[in-house]
């Protein structure tokens, strides 16, 4: 059976401004400057940009922000009995000085003063492999052509996955350079000895091996190593360079009986092993392959005399304001509204 009745109930309503605030908050401040460009967007009534024009704010009829001054102030004067402090001249008058020249109240610079941190310009793992050119004994250059390309065929990880004749092919149809596959092969084992080492392997084992013989060959150059390290350096390259499968599948038993060695021996020569960079371009640090990862502080702490002061980061929001157009209409909007009453 159907009853009417009545009951109380509290209930707590969110607003739509109040759902969009919410959601603002839990913006960080890097993605903060994203989501405001793509609200320009979307919203034509808002606009990007600070100050406004000095007459923006008065309305077709000549009202504006005259029109409202409070009661008491008379009208007519010739001039307005606010006057300039000096701060606000130097503040006014040098905006475009040098911060180094600038004083303080107390006419002094502050010790403590805020400095950006600078972000240094570096170049890209394979800019950093092009310098590196004038090491190699070039013909001419068509051979440094050949060169360039094979650099840049290089990938992230610092290896040439593309065969030869691939990058034959590249050469003869975007350069108009002809070669051969023994040439681009001799120019890829000089490449092999640039920095960092390892760089330019077609694979792992030669990617490790590359960097095994780097380091022994550094040694037959300065004698840097005693003899039981480079006992171990050379076993090493042994396994890498005729034992690689039995390495990767971990056959260490194979290891001891195929080399005739004893488990110490092979423990020293792996500990040798697992010290190289399987991808010799992530050592890099200024590889510039991926995008840098900065660290974007929401709000900031200054130390002002003594009392510490937070502030909220908001460096990289743009200044926003209500388009003029729409703000004219919502002017006409109420003087409409108001006439009706």
């Amino acid at each position: 059976m159907l009853k009417q009745s009545l009951s109380q109930k509290m209930l707590q309503k969110l607003s739509p401004q109040q759902i969009q605030l919410m959601k603002l908050l839990q913006i960080p401040t890097a993605n903060l400057e994203q989501r405001i460009k793509e609200e320009l967007e979307a919203n034509p009534a808002l606009d990007e940009g600070g100050e406004m024009d000095e007459f923006s704010s008065l309305d077709a009829d000549g009202e504006g922000s005259f029109a409202d001054e409070a009661p008491g102030e008379a009208e007519g004067d010739d001039y307005r009995e606010d006057k300039y402090e000096l701060d606000d001249y130097l503040n006014e008058y040098m905006e475009d000085d040098p911060t180094s020249y600038r004083l303080r109240a107390d006419n002094h610079t502050s010790d403590e003063e805020d400095k950006a941190v600078p972000i240094p310009v570096e170049s890209s793992f394979h800019e950093y492999l092009e310098q590196q050119l004038g090491m190699l004994e070039l013909n001419d250059e068509r051979q440094e052509a050949i060169a360039l390309q094979v650099i840049g065929s290089i990938d992230d990880d610092g290896y040439l996955r593309r065969e030869p004749s691939a990058i034959l092919d590249d050469l003869m149809f975007s350069q108009n350079i002809f070669t051969s596959e023994e040439e681009i092969l001799a120019i890829l084992k000089k490449i092999q000895r640039f920095d960092p080492p390892g760089v330019g392997a077609r694979g792992l084992q030669e990617c490790l091996l590359i960097q095994l013989e780097s380091k022994a060959e550094l040694d037959d150059e300065e004698d840097f190593l005693d003899f039981g390290e480079r006992e171990n350096l050379d076993l090493a390259i042994a396994i890498i360079k005729h034992s690689f499968e039995e390495f990767t599948k971990k056959h260490y038993d194979k290891l001891v009986r195929k080399l005739d060695i004893s488990e110490d021996d092979l423990k020293d020569a792996i500990d040798e092993i697992i010290r190289l960079n399987p991808k010799p371009a992530s050592g890099y640090s200024g590889s510039g392959n991926r995008s840098t990862q900065y660290v974007v502080p929401d709000f900031i702490v200054f130390n002002r005399d003594g009392e510490l002061e937070l502030s909220l980061n908001s460096r990289n929001a743009p200044d926003l304001r209500v388009n003029e157009q729409y703000r004219d209409m919502l002017r006409a909007y109420k003087r409409n509204t108001q006439g009706r009453r």
